[in-house]
């Protein structure tokens, strides 16, 4: 039998005993598609940029990725109701940029008819920078880490005696406020800080301490966890910073969403808060897909990090409604 003649019989044996080769062919474009479609939606992701046509501002077709729990039961049964919502702020400049009916804690207040309590310290991080406190870096003793340690332990007199050696008035009367709070009033904890721990270049965690205060997770993880000990009937939501530019080591600006100073870009830090939320139980409300972005910072943004008086209503809108519903 010739050779050609072989070549045919097997041709028509395969095709008869098995699947045809467009079968294959077609299975084969058709996973390359949906691997090719999940890697653009995957980059859209990462950009938080994706916009509907006709878009306004505050309205964007990203997906906000907050996580709500409520608190159990039997821990709210411990907490006893004055028939007032009071809420307890921490964290740095997002807080205290403005101190008027501007500022997010007071529109917060204003939208919920809540008492809102603001105890932020400028410049702060969630993070320390030394691990032993040094009286040349003062800015740790007001960290989120020392601060919910204070809180735990009732003992503000580090605080207290640093803050007499700042010159921004935040220091002190936000330590005295502190000091004199009564924590078994608190129904909610927000921690809200701006993105100073990616500017400041705090490490973002150490994979052999799920706890170390030098670290962003680790401070995180360690303060919540310690509130959380000693009362155990607060709510706690952490709120997550929005986007923000910052300048590389030759002095250019730069799009946090895309510069990695050598621990992460600002969506690591993003995704360490919502880590330890997810693992502290705690809520999670999302201010950074979904607010700013490259194309509305100028609207948003008064300079490369502090949001101006819009911005601050579209985020006490999105926790008043993540959080209590309220539209």
């Amino acid at each position: 039998m010739s050779e050609t003649n072989n070549k045919n019989l097997n041709n028509n044996d395969t095709e008869s005993q098995g699947i045809p080769k467009w079968v294959f062919l077609a299975l084969l474009a058709v996973i390359l598609g949906v691997i090719a479609f999940a890697v653009i939606k995957l980059f859209i992701w990462n950009l938080g940029t994706a916009e509907t046509e006709g878009v306004v501002e505050g309205d964007f077709s990203v997906e906000v990725m907050d996580q709500i729990f409520l608190l159990p039961e039997d821990k709210k049964a411990m907490h006893e109701d004055d028939g007032k919502e009071t809420i307890l702020f921490l964290g740095n400049d997002i807080l205290t940029y403005y101190s008027d009916e501007n500022g997010v804690v007071e529109q917060i207040g204003s939208k919920l008819g809540a008492t809102c309590i603001n105890a932020g310290f400028p410049g702060s991080t969630v993070a320390l920078k030394n691990a032993d406190y040094s009286d040349d870096y003062a800015m740790d003793a007001f960290s989120f880490y020392n601060v919910s340690k204070a809180i735990a332990e009732g003992d503000f007199s580090q605080m207290s005696a640093v803050a007499q050696t700042m010159t921004d008035s935040n220091f002190y009367k936000h330590t005295e406020d502190l000091q004199a709070l009564d924590m078994n009033t608190i129904d909610t904890l927000v921690i809200f800080y701006d993105a100073q721990d990616y500017i400041n270049l705090r490490i973002g965690m150490n994979p052999d301490n799920d706890s170390d205060p030098v670290t962003y997770s680790g401070a995180l993880n360690a303060g919540i966890k310690a509130i959380q000990e000693k009362y155990p009937f607060i709510r706690i939501v952490c709120m997550s910073f929005p986007m923000c530019y910052a300048y590389d080591n030759s002095g250019a600006l730069v799009n946090g969403d895309m510069y990695d100073f050598g621990n992460g870009r600002l969506t690591t830090y993003l995704q360490f808060m919502i880590d330890v939320s997810g693992a502290t139980g705690v809520s999670f409300v999302d201010n950074y897909y979904g607010t700013i972005h490259e194309d509305n910072s100028s609207e948003w943004l008064l300079d490369n990090i502090h949001v101006n008086a819009a911005c601050n209503k579209h985020m006490a809108e999105h926790f008043a409604k993540a959080i209590y519903g309220v539209e």
